[in-house]
């Protein structure tokens, strides 16, 4: 009986390997969009497993609805935030201010704190994006080099991708889990905070010594044609709305900790408030009304926020299908128990298999669903802070070593004119140390928690 059973353990892990592989394979390899291959993969590892091809189908919609429901409203929310802070010049108007109350030995130091403000509400690509004129604007006019001021602004917004709700991967890692949303952000703004440091101002220093690249040419100003300077919202305002959710989930987080279960009003009334979803959408009608933008201008953005995280949408909603799954065919649980019986701790494996899909797929999405879903088991008897801190452990590792298949690499290369060799010198190694120092403070703080 425990022969039979040893090879049906065998057989489920083969099938998740194998199902990996294929993943793998399908995104570096044929190019397939990760959508597709986290899909075909799912439907493989299912039929492998003996589910069977419509338990198989039925298990990964499941799973793809269930993600949808609690992540892929949370993520169009938090589009439409950032369009609007964006369009509104509300992200401008902090960076301006920023900057130009900074004497120039700082500058980097500055420049690392509005990339993790900006990254905030903002999806990487999207920040990167705006910030790019900045961030060679201020080195032309610093004369300082580009190296010293683009990577802690890179790193401030890597940081908060990889570690902080309402990003893709901590918040399917949070709905995976069955983390605690509020305790997760709050943890996971304390550990970026001297991983930004560490990461950006201070990388940044040595690595100005080893790539000596001229800044571009400025190819545009952030804002050109949609606002005028007079009409931005202040530096106040704008801040203000960026914090008004994070304030309201880590106020309901703090009120379940220290009045758990209360009926009073005002725990009763953070409770409501800081529901990630009544929060987010908080934040969004509190932007249309507080960044004086007018009506049709507002309604242009949140229409057009929604286009380009579409995309990303399907991933997060595959890797839902895919976890389903590994949890339906059993196979999550055997991995569970391997993880279990190995003897290493159970955070430096889950970094460590965030880090193995990160390499191979080039996607920190893919890899955070892929370890969470893996993982899940795993989180399943965790008490809260450590399944926050699981959280933040997949997030740490699925940055890890952005290299030739990942397309951050290639949009950093292009924007900082630099060739692959100083890409690798300074972008790949800054994300390797966000990564690493991750692990560390989630491992610092697992010691106390």
């Amino acid at each position: 009986m425990e022969q039979a059973a040893t090879a049906g353990d065998a057989q489920l892990i083969i099938a998740a390997l194998a199902g990996i592989a294929a993943i793998v394979l399908l995104i570096s390899w044929l190019k397939l969009h990760p959508f597709l291959s986290l899909s075909i993969g799912a439907l493989g590892v299912g039929l492998a497993a003996n589910l069977g091809a419509a338990a198989s189908v039925a298990s990964f919609t499941k799973g793809f609805g269930t993600t949808m429901a609690g992540v892929g409203l949370l993520m169009g929310l938090g589009a439409m935030f950032g369009k609007l802070l964006a369009d509104s010049g509300g992200a401008d108007r902090i960076v301006d201010t920023l900057v130009g109350r900074s004497r120039p030995e700082i500058l980097p130091w500055t420049m690392g704190l509005v990339g993790a403000i900006i990254g905030l509400p903002m999806f990487f690509e999207i920040g990167l994006v705006l910030l790019m004129p900045v961030i060679l604007l201020v080195s032309q006019r610093s004369g300082q080099s580009i190296v010293k001021i683009a990577i802690p602004t890179l790193a401030g917004l890597s940081a908060m991708h990889g570690l902080v709700p309402p990003h893709p991967g901590p918040l399917v890692a949070v709905s995976t889990l069955g983390a605690n949303l509020g305790l997760t952000l709050g943890l996971g703004v304390l550990i970026a905070i001297p991983t930004v440091i560490i990461s950006g101002p201070i990388f940044a220093t040595l690595a100005d010594r080893w790539v000596n690249v001229p800044t571009p040419e400025l190819f545009g100003q952030a804002g050109d044609g949609r606002y005028e300077t007079s009409t931005q919202p202040s530096f106040a305002t704008a801040v203000t709305a960026i914090l008004l959710p994070v304030v309201l989930m880590l106020a309901r987080a703090i009120s379940e900790v220290i009045a758990p279960g209360s009926k009073a009003l005002l725990p009763s009334a953070l409770h409501v408030l800081g529901e990630p979803l009544i929060a987010l959408g908080i934040a969004v009608i509190a932007g249309a009304l507080m960044f004086r933008m007018p009506k049709a201008a507002v309604a242009h953005s949140l229409e057009s926020s929604l286009g380009p995280i579409a995309g990303i949408l399907l991933v997060v909603g595959a890797g839902g299908g895919f976890k389903q799954v590994l949890v339906d065919t059993g196979i999550g649980a055997v991995i569970a128990n391997a993880i279990t019986d190995s003897g290493l701790p159970v955070m430096f494996l889950a970094w460590f298999v965030a880090v193995l899909v990160r390499i191979a797929t080039g996607s920190a999405t893919v890899a955070t669903v892929t370890a969470a879903g893996i993982l899940a088991p795993v989180a399943a008897g965790l008490p809260p802070a450590q399944g926050a801190l699981m959280v933040l452990a997949i997030g740490s590792g699925s940055l890890f070593l952005s290299h030739l298949n990942d397309a951050g690499f290639w949009l950093v290369k292009g924007y900082l004119n630099m060739d692959i060799s100083q890409t690798l010198k300074t972008w790949t190694m800054m994300e390797c140390i966000i990564s690493v120092c991750g692990l560390i403070g989630v491992l610092i703080l697992g010691a106390f928690l």
